[in-house]
């Protein structure tokens, strides 16, 4: 076992260039081989075993050993294992999921255009939009809206989108024409004496003053995350949603939703736009589509959307658009039959159940001396360091306190994600109770460790 560690870290080393890592450090320390999963649990190739705590990357819905998903996607490879779908053709796995999608998501939200990521379907939407406006007439039409530490994906359009400064800088980011608005976590960008409400009020009236500068007529769309989860996982203030939709829609302005994160019961509803009140145009799904067993990501688009797509298709011969894997039959098979089980073990009920749980195991967090928040909505939270409590003031070398905490928690039998000096937390949504509170000791003991560990290291 130690000679097939070895040699596994060692060509790893020699010959991956991993993605979102310090190449260099990663060079020196090696790699956390995985070799097995099974329900929660993971397993590395010495045998330890750890809860995943962020479902790999927030996608694992069913967890890591649903046989009823490698059958199926056995069945379909030795039936039809690719097909495309353009220029007409279809198969039975990719339609009957486009059905699906329409019937599962809210009601203005009629179409499905698949792709194999995230990123390729936010880029895909900002053609979609431009092809849209450029159809109707309105060829300024073009900018986005997002928001500091929102999270799109890293392709050149999607990347543009993102709001976080470590997937622009050296890529030559943003290269499309967005404005990012102010992140709407209180915690953090809250100014002093402000209430909650006046922090929402500034923040729609930022919106109004950006559409007002920028022209109505120049703005596309507006994205987002209904909770941003890879910026830390962020909560909207109260009242957010509902006034960035009513702002919109009266300046003409379109709203995507991107759900590949919130999308399938991971807040304890269907999806996120449903827990904070609003209702997109577009709608961009991935991740827990397939629980992440196949590559898999989809675009829903509402019906006069589509109309003005379709007419400019007949205008021109062709939307000339789409990818080799779009609607590719085994990863469509895998998705409606994932999304089966999620429905007959009523996994978004779970969500909704152990959201108390859950939260108040994560809330428990928050007298410790280093946790400034604790914070989440169902299934998904996350504890902010901070090297002073009362000032909220983060630590001089932004990161390091989490690079620490992943340590440790990879000792205690725990994976979650450091994002800087924010630890992440996104459980399959298979868990249980008990195993909640599992989760949530082997959380404790590495905050526990954890400031021990930071005070040696002269953090504070």
């Amino acid at each position: 076992m130690d000679t097939l560690s070895n040699s596994l870290a060692a060509a790893d080393i020699a010959h991956t260039l991993h993605p979102n890592t310090n190449l260099r450090l990663h060079e020196k320390n090696g790699p956390l081989v995985i070799a097995r999963g099974d329900g929660i649990h993971v397993y590395d190739d010495r045998g330890k075993e750890y809860i995943e705590g962020l479902a790999g990357l927030w996608s694992v819905g069913v967890g890591f050993s649903e046989k009823r998903l490698a059958d199926v996607a056995y069945k379909q490879m030795l039936k039809l294992p690719y097909y495309h779908t353009f220029s007409s053709k279809g198969h039975e796995p990719s339609i009957r999921l486009a059905e699906k999608l329409a019937e599962m998501t809210p009601e203005p939200l009629t179409r499905a255009f698949f792709t194999s990521s995230g990123s390729e379907a936010n880029d895909t939407i900002v053609k979609m939009v431009w092809y849209m406006n450029n159809a109707l007439g309105r060829p300024k039409k073009k900018k986005f809206l997002s928001r500091i530490k929102g999270y799109h994906g890293i392709t050149i359009a999607a990347g543009s989108l993102t709001g976080l400064p470590v997937n622009h800088k050296d890529f030559d980011l943003p290269a499309i024409p967005v404005h990012h608005l102010t992140c709407p976590h209180f915690y953090r960008f809250g100014t002093e004496g402000e209430s909650e409400a006046d922090f929402t009020a500034r923040l729609l009236a930022e919106l109004e003053a950006v559409i007002l500068s920028e022209g109505a007529d120049t703005i596309a769309a507006l994205i987002g995350e209904p909770l941003i989860a890879a910026g830390g996982v962020l909560p909207p203030p109260v009242g957010y949603w509902e006034g960035v939709e009513r702002i919109c829609r009266a300046n003409d302005i379109l709203l995507v939703a991107d759900e590949v994160i919130c999308g399938f019961g991971r807040l304890g509803t269907p999806f996120g736009c449903q827990k904070y009140g609003f209702t997109p145009d577009i709608m961009t799904l991935s991740k827990q589509i397939t629980s992440s067993y196949m590559p898999l990501a989809a675009i829903m688009l509402s019906e006069p959307i589509y109309q003005v797509i379709a007419d400019n298709s007949e205008k021109l011969g062709i939307f000339g658009h789409g990818f080799t894997a779009s609607g590719h039959p085994v990863a469509t098979a895998v998705a409606l039959e994932n999304l089966a089980i999620m429905e007959e073990r009523d996994l978004f009920g779970n969500a909704a159940r152990l959201e108390g749980v859950f939260q108040a195991g994560l809330r428990s967090f928050a007298d410790h001396p280093l946790v400034g928040e604790a914070r989440g909505t169902g299934l998904i939270g996350a504890v902010e360091l901070v090297a002073d409590k009362p000032t909220r003031r983060p630590f001089a070398k932004v990161g390091r306190a989490g690079q620490i905490a992943s340590a440790i928690g990879h000792e205690e039998g725990l994976i979650f994600r450091a994002i800087g000096d924010q630890l992440a937390l996104c459980p399959p949504m298979i868990i249980t109770e008990d195993e909640v509170g599992e989760l949530m000791a082997r959380m404790d003991r590495t905050l526990e460790r954890l400031t021990g560990a930071v005070a040696a290291e002269g953090l504070e």
